[in-house]
């Protein structure tokens, strides 16, 4: 079973990057290796007009990697309470309908706030939804994010770790109850 980790900020040394983290390491644990598509690594040539039009060489690493997953997995901070425009621009170069149609995928938001990245999540699975993707329903919100990462980047509140644990395993059956080899 193929999962895609999403890190779905271009931001350099990011929390959403160190949730990602402990996310991998959560699914590594469960038996599954995810592949990280990390939106700080996005080529500077997405961002040209003619993008729109001819996706750059460049592009094609993070394109394939949406287009093979059997699940993705979207850890989104909150910008000015909403998802961060890189995000909703890279939903948008993918290829369309095929990059979401019928995959699942499941969400975690996290925020300086208080409300974890509510409006983000919700935000997104609007999107998903139009994009007929498969949307796991237990989300995880990580408000006030700071005070929960360890200086190595870990998550260091147990309550909060055994919730990524829970959605991780739980989304990792739903990927696998869609996606299973007939």
């Amino acid at each position: 079973m193929k999962l895609v980790l999403l890190s779905g900020t271009n931001r350099s040394d990011s929390n959403t990057r160190k949730v990602v983290a402990q996310l991998e390491a959560i699914y590594c644990d469960l038996g599954h290796k995810p592949v990280i598509v990390d939106l700080a690594e996005l080529p500077a040539e997405i961002f040209l007009p003619s993008s729109y039009a001819a996706k750059p060489v460049s592009f094609a690493r993070f394109n394939d990697a949406i287009l093979a997953a059997d699940g993705l997995h979207v850890v989104t901070p909150e910008y000015n309470g909403g998802m961060p425009g890189v995000l909703k621009y890279f939903i948008d170069m993918l290829k369309f309908p095929e990059s979401f149609e019928h995959r699942p995928v499941a969400f975690t938001g996290i925020a300086a706030g208080v409300w974890g990245a509510l409006r983000p999540v919700e935000q997104l699975q609007s999107v998903f939804g139009y994009r007929n993707a498969y949307l796991y329903p237990e989300r995880v919100f990580i408000p006030a994010v700071h005070g929960h990462l360890g200086v190595a980047g870990g998550i260091t509140t147990p309550e909060i770790l055994a919730r990524l644990k829970t959605q991780a395993a739980g989304f990792a059956d739903f990927v696998w109850t869609i996606k299973k080899p007939e």
